[in-house]
This record gives structure tokens, C-alpha cells and sequence, in this order.
């Protein structure tokens, strides 16, 4: 690891390292005594050379021949040099016993290719012809336009490309990735060429305002120490970040992150840091869903896909769970003659199915053992090699759910499930979450909300200075409901196993003496007080008996409750209606347990803190504009989940 990485954070320097080799664990010899690698300059339509690593099976011959199985990434290739091999080839250890020929490349402006780098690469929407044309698969008149380029054109140029120079392929090629590559998975979608038979987008990144550094417009601001890593553009091919963006992190060189952040005071102070970051000052610029971010969501593009998709997400993935839920229900309307549309979401953290740890836990919660090894097996396995070495019949399920409560697999033939039905929770002003009509009274519960003063979203400090959250996604909650700026609604202990399955919408009704908020709404199972410890609890001083698990959780940024493009602000004191969705769950709640909401208005340091006085651009907000106020919830806001049997 560089000598700079060593100065920052465990956390930071721990995910830097992971992001960096994500495919390298293993041991180089065995991936050497396998395969042969190679190193190559793949040119794509305007010019540009994208840097490209294909690792062969030493087998691979005019009888025996492999699929493509490939891979683009803004996180490097590494190891660089044909003579340096990498631990591990394919998206598992199992992927690489089975064989492919398995291809990594830089995508433009990163690592070792060239061109210029962009977030999120906005599709071309009128590529298609010119493919076509290009490849002589329609008529055109005009000549190729060669400067419309996108992702999904250099993977057709590459695909392309490769079946013409690599031997003994046998024609069909495959993607993954996880992550910022989940995106570019997704991204090559539109436009495909023919030749890709099988994608697997893993927590795919699809939309930077609902994704990763934005949840429905409120900041995440415990993103902050990743912005060197997607806002400096390389000098041109390197294979080193050094002198790159290392020298640019920020590094708090504490691990009390939360004080940290506020110290920080408003955002507008991180210019300091980031003053010639192009992608802060590109963040600062848009506060609001504009067209530079909606040209940078593939979902609308998810369309005319014909081969076979596996989405692939972590029910506690704290960076992409919208991307997952939401690009498969996308592709499952737009495109109804796919070979196949599948969607497995697991017990996990962002990507860790990716990579087996034995005892399957997160946070403090046990789930089994091997279960990344059972996806990878009994799921992935047979989706690769189905669609890339056989008939296309991998005999998996629409959709392969982890059940987070009653801990096992279930299978479903669409999500969500078509038994499904809403069940409706009131928030009432005796803190009872209750089922039947709604309160008609005008009663209501409140809390003075203090952005000096903000709830926080984890009690681990040492976690806050990380790449990007992690454990809160099930953390216990009795930390925040404890505070009397968390209101805390919760059932009786139920008299049977209560599954949640599906979406989940809050539909709130709320006041504010000031003229913005945020609402956070957490769903939570409450554990009975004779819960006992499992075997492997990671944190000593936890008890299991009364935990308030987090199940799931989301922000609504108050001024976008009608429009994300267009902000407005509360008038104080009247009852307003804030509607939005949390990600989707499938949670049993067993007999004995207790259904818990939480809502609150701060969840520092994970999302920035709302003056609660409507201003212009919050990034732009001054200390002054920061206020108390008090809001309120009124009885007659309501939690609707989808309950399965």
C-alpha cells in the first residue's frame, strides 16, 4: 500500500485499498497456473485507448473455447503488467474455477486509459444508430458521427473488439460489477451488443441524487472524504493514485467524526478542501434535480434490453440500495421480452457477497454462515453460466430474497410479490403505532429540532471518518430513541410472525415554525427483553435483549416534497403533507417482537444538517441561516407497508 494511504483513517484506508484491488484476493500463483494474461490498448470509436486486461485460460484452444466475462471500472485494474497477476480473476473464487476469459478495463480518463473523466456518464441517447450504422446492421445516409460516445458505446467497441482479437471465444460475453462498476454493468444495457448474453449489475449505481451522494436531494454528507477519489482528473495514464488524488484526501486525523463534521460548520467551508474539485463544485452547483442530474440517471434509458439481467444488491447496503430495487422494476416494465430479469438482494453490506467472511453477520446481527458462498454457487454461478456456456435455463427464481428476520432464502415469481397486500400503521400521539382508521382529532406529537445539536446516526465515532457509512444500516436504535428530538411510535409485542415484504411509503403530516425540514422516518424491530446473545456478537458491550434493530430507513428533504426540480418552502404552522418511499424490505418480525417507527429531522453526521430556514442553496447556507424549530406530526400520519404470508 502507498506510503500516503498508511497516514489516513483505518476505515478510509481499509476501503481505499479495497475499491483499489477489488478482484485481487487469492494467490497470484494459482490465477498465473491457470491463466495467461495479457495487457491491451483497445481503441474505441473516437480515438481514445481504453487500457484492457484479459487473463485466458491456458486450455483455451480452437475445441475448447470460453466466454467473455468482463468488467469496467474507475477503481483500477491492478496489478499493472503482463507479468503481474492478480489473486483472483471473475467475481468469485467459484467464477474462476469455472473459466471464462475474463476481461478488465479502465474506463476513460481513469488509471491507465485515456480521455476525460465524467461521474456518471450521461447516455447518449442517439448512439444507437450510429452502432448500427457503424456495424452495418441498418441503413444510413449520414456519415458516422464518431464524438457520440458513452459508456455503452465503449463497451460495443470493446466487445467488439475483443471477439475480433482475443481467440478461441466462443462469442458470448458476460458483465458484473459492483458498485460504481454495478454502473457501468447497468449503463451497457442500452444499446447492447448482440454478443452480450448475460449482465449482472451489482449494487449498481443509477442515479446520484437518490444514490450514494444524494438520498431524495438531502446530502450525505458522511461522503465528504470521498470526493478526491471522483473529483480530480488524472494528468493522463497512470498506474498510481500518489500524486494523483492521495495528496488531495482530507484527513480529520481523528476518529470522532461526528464532531468533526460539525466543526466543519456549514458546507460552504469545505471549499477550503475542495476548491478545485470539480465534482464538489459540479455538487454545489446543482442542489436541486436539475438537468445535470437527471442526464446522469440510467433508468430512463433501461430500455429495448433483450438478454438476460441478474441485479444484485444487500438489504444493509448503505451506498446502493435504491439502484438495485430500482433498475430491476425498471427493466421489469420497460422490457417485457427479456430472456430473463432476476433480482437477488442478501443479508449484506455494499458488495460483501462478493466475498466470504464464514459467520454472515452485520453489525450486531447473525445471519448464518457461508451464505456468500451459497449466493455465489447456488445464484451466480448458474446465471453465468446458463446464459454464457449453456441454454439460457439457469432455473432460478424472478427473485431470490434473503429474509432478514426469519433468516433464510425465499423465492418469489415477481416483486414485488403479487400476494402482497398494504397494511397501514398510524403514528398516534400516545407514541402506539396502530392499525384501523385514522385518528380524526387534530392531535399530533412534537420535538424541537436543533441543528447545533443533531441526532446521530451511529453510536461507533470510529466509523465516521470511513469512505462511506456502513453498519448503521442495522444498528441499534435505542441511542437515538432515547433522545427528545427522536419521536418513537411502536406496536404491543405481536401475537404472530409478521412478515414485511415490499414497499414501504410514509405518508406524514407535519408543521414547522420554520420554513424548511427534513423528515427521517426509520422502521425498526424491536427484539423482546429475554432476546439472547448469539455466539459471535462483534460488540461485547451490546445486548441483544431490548435491541432496536434498524431494518430500514430513509430521509425526505422537506423542500422537495413536491418537486425535486423545483424547492419550496414550508409556511410555518400549517399542516403540510410529506409523502415519500423507503427502499423495499422483506423482514419477518417474529412473535414476541414489537414494530417500531422513529422519526426524527437531524442524522448527522450521514446527512448535512437543514438550516430549517429556507435558503437558495444549502450548500451555500451561512451559520446564521441554521435554526431551531419545532415541528410537529400529526395522528393522522401513516406508515403503509406491504405484508407477505
Amino acid at each position: 500500500m502507498p506510503r500516503a494511504l498508511r497516514s489516513l483513517p483505518f476505515a478510509l484506508r481499509s476501503l481505499l485499498f479495497f475499491l483499489i484491488t477489488a478482484h485481487a484476493f487469492g494467490q497470484p500463483n494459482a490465477v498465473k497456473e491457470v491463466y495467461q494474461k495479457y495487457e491491451y490498448k483497445v481503441p474505441m470509436r473516437d480515438g481514445t485507448k481504453l487500457h484492457t486486461t484479459v487473463y485466458v485460460p491456458r486450455d483455451a484452444s480452437a475445441t475448447t473455447k470460453y466466454p467473455f466475462l468482463m468488467q469496467r471500472t474507475c477503481y483500477s485494474v491492478a496489478p499493472y503488467g503482463p507479468d503481474a497477476y492478480a489473486r483472483q480473476v471473475g467475481p468469485s473464487a467459484t467464477a474462476m474455477r469455472d473459466k471464462y476469459i475474463v476481461v478488465y478495463q479502465d474506463v476513460r480518463g481513469r488509471w491507465m486509459s485515456e480521455g476525460t473523466w465524467t461521474n456518471m456518464t450521461p447516455t447518449v441517447t442517439d448512439v444507437a444508430p450510429v452502432v448500427l450504422a457503424k456495424k452495418g446492421r441498418a441503413k444510413a445516409t449520414a456519415p458516422i458521427n464518431t464524438t457520440l460516445v458513452d459508456e455503452s458505446s465503449d463497451t460495443y467497441d470493446t466487445i467488439e473488439w475483443l471477439l475480433k482479437n482475443v481467440p478461441n471465444n466462443n462469442g458470448r460475453v458476460g458483465m458484473w460489477g459492483i458498485s460504481y462498476p454495478g454502473f457501468y454493468t447497468a449503463a451497457a444495457l442500452p444499446n447492447a451488443h448482440p454478443a452480450l448474453k448475460a449482465s449482472s449489475p451489482q449494487a449498481p449505481v443509477s442515479d446520484f441524487f437518490f444514490d450514494d451522494f444524494h438520498h431524495n436531494g438531502a446530502f450525505i454528507q458522511a461522503y465528504i472524504f470521498t470526493f478526491p477519489v471522483f473529483g480530480i482528473q488524472h494528468p493522463g495514464p497512470v498506474s498510481s493514485a500518489r500524486e494523483w488524488y492521495e495528496n488531495k484526501l482530507i484527513q480529520p486525523r481523528t476518529q470522532d467524526g461526528f464532531q468533526w463534521q460539525l466543526d466543519l460548520g456549514p458546507l460552504k467551508n469545505a471549499d477550503k478542501y475542495y476548491k478545485d474539485n470539480f465534482y464538489w463544485q459540479e455538487t454545489v452547483a446543482h442542489p436541486n434535480y436539475d438537468a445535470f442530474w437527471q442526464k446522469r440517471s440510467i433508468l430512463p434509458h433501461l430500455k429495448g434490453v433483450k438478454h438476460a439481467v441478474m441485479t444484485v444488491g444487500g438489504w444493509f447496503d448503505a451506498e446502493d440500495l435504491y439502484g438495485p430495487l430500482n433498475i430491476y422494476k425498471t427493466l421489469e416494465k420497460n422490457n417485457p421480452d427479456m430472456a430473463a430479469n432476476t433480482l437477488v438482494m442478501g443479508p449484506f453490506g455494499h458488495g460483501r457477497w462478493a466475498h466470504e467472511t464464514g459467520h454472515a453477520l452485520h453489525s450486531n446481527v447473525y445471519f448464518g454462515d457461508s451464505i456468500a458462498t451459497f449466493y455465489q454457487r447456488n445464484i451466480e454461478a448458474k446465471f453465468f453460466n446458463a446464459h454464457l456456456k449453456g441454454d439460457g435455463k439457469s432455473g432460478l427464481p424472478e427473485a431470490y430474497l434473503f429474509d432478514t428476520g426469519k433468516k433464510a432464502w425465499r423465492e418469489f415469481a415477481k416483486w414485488p410479490a403479487a400476494e402482497a397486500q398494504t397494511q397501514t400503521y398510524f403514528l398516534t400521539k400516545t407514541g402506539e403505532l396502530t392499525t384501523g382508521s385514522a385518528p380524526t382529532d387534530n392531535s399530533f406529537s412534537e420535538f424541537v429540532s436543533d441543528p447545533a445539536k443533531p441526532v446521530p446516526y451511529t453510536e461507533d465515532n470510529t466509523t465516521t471518518t470511513g469512505f462511506t457509512p456502513f453498519n448503521y444500516m442495522s444498528e441499534d436504535q435505542r441511542f437515538a430513541g432515547r433522545r427528545p428530538d427522536v419521536l418513537v411510535f411502536q406496536t404491543e409485542p405481536l401475537t404472530d410472525d409478521l412478515t414485511l415484504g415490499g414497499e414501504i411509503t410514509a405518508k406524514l403530516n407535519v408543521s414547522t415554525t420554520g420554513t424548511d425540514a427534513d423528515w427521517v422516518v426509520k422502521l425498526i424491530d424491536v427484539y423482546p427483553p429475554n432476546e439472547p446473545n448469539h455466539p459471535y456478537m462483534p460488540n461485547k458491550n451490546i445486548e441483544l435483549g431490548g435491541y432496536q434493530q434498524m431494518v430500514r430507513s430513509e430521509v425526505m428533504r422537506g423542500r422537495f416534497r413536491n418537486s425535486f426540480e423545483k424547492p419550496e418552502p414550508f409556511k410555518p404552522g400549517e399542516v403540510t403533507p410529506v409523502t415519500f418511499r423507503l427502499q423495499d424490505v422483506l423482514h419477518t418480525l417474529k412473535k414476541g417482537h414489537r414494530l417500531m417507527i422513529q422519526v426524527q429531522s437531524t442524522w448527522f453526521p450521514l446527512i448535512d444538517r437543514n438550516p430549517q430556514t429556507f435558503v437558495p442553496n444549502i450548500f451555500e447556507a451561512n451559520a446564521a441561516d441554521f435554526q431551531k424549530a419545532t415541528h410537529r406530526v400529526y395522528g393522522n400520519s401513516a406508515i403503509e407497508v406491504q405484508v407477505v404470508k
